[in-house]
């Protein structure tokens, strides 16, 4: 619906390679060459510097970056308005999703959904990410929105949003006051961890595994089978623990806990909704759409 030559600038600036636009776009790299030089013959304006095979966006182009994900956006909520007219939703749907996702992520979707579509019945069960797949192949609900990293090839995963784990203290924990540690001195902090089956616990050893190191190397004082159980530990010692970021932003605002950053160490993960392969039901796809417009800022 909106110019193809902003597309291929999108993706030209967010991968800042021509070639891997090109692929994504399914066109030739000279084609994609073309339409750049042609918003920069309109525009009078240079949107890249070019050096040998590295590129990166001019101050014009970080302009028009952030101008054209905001018409994206537009765009996306646009189609959306319009389906949702043009079509008829009735009946339930049944949710699961694992438990950082359901305590930190979807209530306040679930809010703004049932505001724009209160006819429908929508319910949400929480466990951990294995249990929630295995909830979705036995037909139990009828979308999933999980954690983690291990793929099975009986669902269909869709990006939902981005997430990272972070180590967070006590904001009086000593530690705080450092800026950053090594790997070796995280080997020696009194850790807390989620239980076997979580999703986080297994994008954390995901992480560790290239560095050498297994969840049973750490410290580990002990593990809770939930994020806000282990919130209210931390904050009664000087454990730390592993976290998604999307839990402690309260927190985080009331100075009562510390990000504590790992020396070239980053854990970065999605949350990903899932179905079962074929599946293609008319009301998961509407809150998937609904969700993946949702404005997390």
């Amino acid at each position: 619906m909106f110019d193809f030559r902003l597309q291929v600038f999108h993706k030209v600036a967010k991968r800042l390679n021509f070639t891997k636009a090109a692929d994504e776009l399914f066109i030739t790299q000279p084609a994609v060459s073309k339409h750049i030089q042609e918003i920069e013959s309109y525009l009078k304006i240079k949107l890249f510097e070019r050096n040998g095979s590295k590129i990166k966006l001019t101050q014009a182009g970080i302009i028009l970056l952030s101008h054209t994900e905001k018409l994206f956006e537009i765009y996306r909520d646009l189609e959306f308005e319009l389906n949702t007219v043009t079509q008829k939703f009735n009946g339930k749907l049944r949710i699961g999703a694992s438990t950082t996702i359901a305590q930190y992520v979807l209530p306040q979707i679930l809010a703004r959904f049932h505001e724009k579509f209160d006819h429908l019945k929508v319910s949400l069960v929480a466990n951990n990410t294995e249990q929630i797949e295995i909830a979705l192949q036995n037909n139990e609900i009828d979308l999933g929105v999980i954690e983690g990293k291990s793929k099975k090839s009986y669902l269909k995963y869709t990006q939902f949003v981005k997430d990272e784990i972070v180590l967070v203290a006590n904001s009086n924990n000593s530690i705080s006051k450092k800026q950053n540690i090594t790997i070796d001195e995280l080997k020696n902090i009194p850790l807390l961890f989620r239980e076997q089956g979580s999703g986080t616990l297994e994008v954390i050893a995901h992480h560790l595994k290239p560095l050498g190191i297994k969840i049973s190397d750490l410290n580990i004082e002990m593990q809770l089978g939930s994020t806000e159980s282990i919130k209210n530990y931390i904050l009664n010692s000087n454990c730390m623990a592993f976290l998604s970021v999307h839990s402690i932003f309260t927190e985080l605002k009331e100075n009562k806990y510390s990000i504590i950053d790992i020396k070239d160490f980053v854990i970065e993960r999605d949350f990903y909704f899932i179905q079962q392969q074929g599946q293609t039901e008319a009301l998961p796809e509407l809150f998937m759409k609904f969700a993946s417009h949702y404005n997390f800022k």
